[in-house]
């Protein structure tokens, strides 16, 4: 006897399904949308009864569900995420080198890669896959939004887990510009070491006592007489690490929201970017064993 197919719902707008599995509880829910109140509540409950009118929940079938379906133990639902309102994000990113398995992308500053929080339609992934049609493209690494410049993203299921376990066992090169003020009485090159731990607010970082667990290289490129742009060569790869490491050196990267000091800024102010820049990045493919090199197209100045 066959199996039964397995469900996988199609991608809408640039946006993949999520998959949620119901597991077996003791305090059983009454329906699936009780559970997902229940397991997201940072989502209001009429967001999810937006959804469930919208069509966007299925079980694992692929049949819609209304807000009153039965929750079924060991199954599991997916949903879609689309937002009502998202602030459009004025900047375009380019491609830089595409072939069957990988996918190189010049990334503006304050566009997010992933879907998270408020952005949905206004991240590099989606846009990418709606461009694309290619539901399955994954970014391989990160920059934050702030940051712009050279990021990778996987275009096959087959070969994705080669390429992430490239960058997990740091034989990828990866250069970084970044202006920032300019101390005469610091020497370089140097080598900053750290250790990192989340700070408070909890979306920041800070240098404690302890282990190291990040290293950067740091050299000072071009000066004037206030600013200093400097080429920096992360060895780790911690949140925040060189926007840390260079704040640790007194030397916070201009236009930082979060160091020094945490200083909110609307969401819809693109005036002043953070001046960090992923300029170039270097790897041996593992599938095709060429020596690879790609660098971003922006530029920062002083």
């Amino acid at each position: 006897m066959s199996s039964p197919i397995e469900f996988f719902p199609p991608m809408i707008d640039g946006v993949s399904a999520s998959k949620v599995f119901l597991p077996k509880t003791s305090s059983k829910p009454n329906s699936v949308y009780q559970y997902l109140c229940q397991q997201f509540p940072h989502i209001e409950s009429a967001e999810w009864q937006q959804r469930f009118l919208d069509g966007l929940i299925y079980d694992a079938l692929g049949n819609v569900l209304t807000v009153h379906a039965p929750y079924i133990e060991n199954s599991h639902v997916f949903y879609y995420r689309f937002l009502a309102h998202e602030i459009p994000v004025p900047f375009e990113h380019e491609v830089l080198f595409e072939n069957e398995h990988l996918l190189v992308i010049d990334k503006p500053h304050f566009l997010t890669i992933s879907p998270t929080g408020q952005y949905v339609q206004e991240t590099l992934l989606v846009r990418l896959k709606k461009h694309t049609g290619n539901e399955y493209l994954t970014p391989i690494h990160r920059l934050d939004r702030e940051t712009a410049g050279v990021v990778l993203f996987s275009k096959q299921v087959s070969t994705r887990a080669v390429y992430q376990e490239m960058f997990a066992r740091r034989e990828v090169k990866k250069t970084y510009h970044a202006i920032a003020p300019f101390h005469a009485d610091l020497i370089f090159p140097c080598y900053t070491r750290y250790r990192m731990e989340k700070g408070e607010p909890f979306y920041t970082m800070q240098v404690v006592e302890g282990n190291i667990n990040s290293e950067t290289e740091i050299d000072l490129i071009e000066h004037d007489a206030i600013w200093g742009k400097y080429e920096l060569k992360p060895t780790t790869g911690k949140q925040h690490q060189l926007r840390v490491h260079l704040n640790s050196l007194g030397i916070a990267i201009k236009h930082d929201p979060f160091y020094p000091v945490v200083q909110h800024k609307r969401e819809d102010d693109f005036s002043a970017p953070l001046q960090l820049l992923a300029k170039h990045i270097a790897f041996n493919d593992p599938v095709s064993r060429q020596q690879m090199r790609f660098s971003s197209h922006f530029d920062l100045t002083l």
